[in-house]
């Protein structure tokens, strides 16, 4: 008999107990924030990693009175302080470069707190020199040394306190994506839940009638559990597709914070290059995952709700 049943017949009547419509919203509100979620993980990472390869292998050196004669080891006058100091830089392990920064250069910088008229200030204003470390983990001590005794009064600024600290600020909000992204899990696992029951109590009597001839609860559990594969899957794919724009705009406001925007010429090869790569991988997932647990939830639901009938 079983082979004479047209290959979509509903039996059950799933079709009218778990309706296409409640069900496949509040997933695709669930995957909408899971898409946020991963967004803030990868976006986090992203700038972290971005963060501690620039700024935390970079250091500013603040010589005041450039042009000033600096005094070599004999007592007898030499060049300016800031050759001294560039000539010393250079020549020093683990620096990859010393670039000291033009008029120009340095009334940009101040142009926020002074205002146009920075470079004419009568405040005198110390040179500044942006260096770039071989590597991060460089022990600065001996150089600030060095630079104190060839220019008295030289500043050197390490960012790696700053550096310390937004990296434990990426870390504390990947850990709050991931959470977010458990609370998303379990609340579609508790939505697929309660959809599964009611559809098991709106189709008792027909599930007690086929349980009654025969089938089993591998049977009436996998009928469930496609239903709900096939809704929860739906409603990811459309959350992801909605929380896509969203995440493109968000790229957008952060790609310079996380190094320079490409530019290919094309505009929406560029939008599209904002977001991290692996998102571009994880968003696929969501349609997937919401599968696996539409499948797995409403498995477990019928088939305990089976072993409590007569």
């Amino acid at each position: 008999m079983s082979s004479l049943r047209p290959s979509r017949f509903d039996e059950l009547g799933l079709r009218r107990a778990m309706s296409d419509r409640m069900l496949p919203l509040l997933v695709a509100a669930m995957a909408f924030l899971a898409a946020l979620a991963m967004a803030g993980w990868f976006g986090s990472a992203a700038l972290a990693r971005h963060w501690q390869e620039g700024a935390g292998a970079a250091l500013t050196v603040q010589v005041p009175h450039p042009d000033d004669p600096a005094a070599q080891a004999d007592g007898r006058r030499g060049g300016t302080r800031l050759a001294a100091v560039l000539a010393l830089l250079a020549g020093t392990p683990g620096v990859a470069s010393a670039h000291a920064l033009s008029e120009q250069e340095l009334a940009d910088l101040l142009k926020p707190w002074l205002g146009a008229g920075a470079a004419r200030a009568a405040v005198p204003i110390p040179a500044v020199i942006a260096v770039h470390l071989t590597d991060a983990a460089t022990n600065l001590d001996p150089l600030t040394g060095r630079v104190s005794a060839a220019a008295p009064g030289t500043m050197v600024e390490d960012h790696g306190v700053w550096i310390r600290r937004l990296s434990v600020l990426a870390r504390s909000l990947q850990a709050c994506a991931a959470l977010a992204l458990l609370l998303v899990a379990g609340v579609a696992a508790a939505v697929i839940a309660v959809a599964t029951r009611a559809g098991l109590a709106a189709r008792r009597e027909a599930i007690e009638i086929v349980y009654g001839l025969g089938a089993t609860d591998g049977y009436i559990a996998g009928r469930f559990a496609a239903r709900a594969t096939l809704l929860a899957a739906a409603g990811a794919a459309l959350g992801a597709l909605a929380a896509l724009p969203v995440l493109l705009t968000l790229a957008q406001m952060a790609a310079p914070f996380a190094g320079q925007p490409s530019d290919s010429g094309n505009p929406l090869l560029d939008t599209l290059a904002t977001l991290p790569p692996p998102l571009w991988f994880a968003l696929p997932c969501l349609p997937a995952s919401a599968a696996a647990i539409g499948f797995l939830t409403a498995q477990s639901a019928v088939r305990r709700w089976l072993r409590r009938l007569p």
